[in-house]
């Protein structure tokens, strides 16, 4: 899929996830393949006031390109003048959510409230676009508010209509919760109607999940969410298979370990030895969610207040891995423990600059 100037070659989307992907999340994840990443998303009206914790969200290095930014926001006046000062940035592409489902966002009339406005959407969508120039706009929704309010077909075709470049569809309602199943179908439903690229989003924690997206669905690509926490390896398999036809698999413990520890490295560089810490530990355990002792990790990790003894812990976790001194847990338990305690910040109010 060609987005503006460039060219994914079907390579995979980092999806705009608050308090996750930060410099060093876009920065592993370009490493490992990912064909294009974004900030996390930002208030228009912060952009405008010049919020200096907004412009630091969205701020990056050339090093970084091909990267996107997301806005939220339900005024045309300012997502307009956000559009014009994100020019200065030069970002790939400027997208607009209409997808957060959060309470702290929908009560103020943003996020996947929008969805329920089809004509306000195209407003906004224009509004965007008029200012962007050469930047592609893009907008990322859901199905609808609920089964019984689709809004899925109206909106891509408003956002076509008026100017979009592609749409991201979470192929879930605004009600649905992570835990229930993606509804893919739709995909093919909506390609089949639509004029317009469509990205395809929701429960792809495979490359065989995307492979199918694309293949079987339509999608012209795929972006993921949860599917990369702690799994940057997804993107380098899924372009393995595309250009080669091999699936390398999923990576050793040592390499599991090294990148995890890369992280914390670029965390700590960017923030700081304390809030460097204290960001790494949710990375950390997802990482190591798939493997024997992930039960013991999450009730050690959150002691260490320091980088040298985390960097310790995690090489002597990775190494009792590797010298079978874990039980292996059931599948259940390990997604019942990510679930409950690895995923809260899925359940936390978006921290967004009004």
């Amino acid at each position: 899929m060609k987005i503006g100037n460039v060219d994914l070659k079907n390579k995979l989307i980092v999806a705009p996830m608050a308090e996750i992907t930060d410099a060093p999340f876009r920065k592993i994840s370009k490493k490992h393949g990912a064909g294009l990443t974004f900030t996390q998303m930002v208030s228009a009206k912060g952009v405008v006031r010049n919020d200096f914790n907004t412009l630091r969200l969205l701020s990056f290095p050339k090093s970084e390109k091909p990267i996107g930014v997301q806005l939220l926001g339900n005024d045309p006046y300012y997502l307009k003048a956000a559009v014009n000062e994100l020019k200065h940035f030069m970002p790939d592409v400027i997208d607009l959510n209409c997808g957060c489902p959060v309470d702290k966002v929908t009560s103020k009339n943003m996020g996947a409230s929008l969805l329920d406005n089809t004509a306000k959407l195209g407003t906004l969508i224009k509004s965007m676009v008029d200012e962007a120039g050469d930047i592609p706009v893009s907008v990322k929704i859901r199905l609808g508010r609920d089964s019984k309010n689709v809004s899925v077909v109206e909106n891509v075709k408003i956002a076509a209509d008026n100017g979009a470049s592609f749409v991201t569809l979470h192929t879930r309602y605004r009600t649905d919760r992570y835990d229930q199943d993606a509804k893919w179908e739709w995909i093919l439903k909506i390609k089949e109607l639509a004029n317009i690229p469509l990205v395809a989003n929701g429960s792809v924690f495979e490359p065989g999940d995307a492979l199918r997206l694309v293949n079987e669905f339509g999608s012209d690509s795929v972006m993921v969410a949860r599917g990369a926490l702690g799994n940057p390896f997804l993107f380098k398999r899924f372009n393995n298979i595309i250009e080669k036809g091999i699936d390398p698999g999923h990576p050793e413990v040592s390499e599991i370990c090294e990148t995890a520890l890369e992280h914390l490295k670029l965390l700590i560089g960017e923030y700081g030895e304390h809030k460097g810490v204290n960001k790494a530990k949710k990375h950390i355990i997802w990482y190591f969610k798939s493997l024997p002792g992930v039960n013991v990790l999450i009730e050690d990790i959150f002691k260490f207040i320091n980088v040298a003894d985390l960097e310790n812990y995690i090489r002597n976790h990775a190494k009792k891995i590797e010298e079978n001194k874990f039980e292996k847990l059931d599948k259940d338990i390990i997604n019942n423990l990510f679930y409950d305690k690895v995923q809260f910040w899925l359940h936390e109010e978006s921290n967004v600059a009004p």
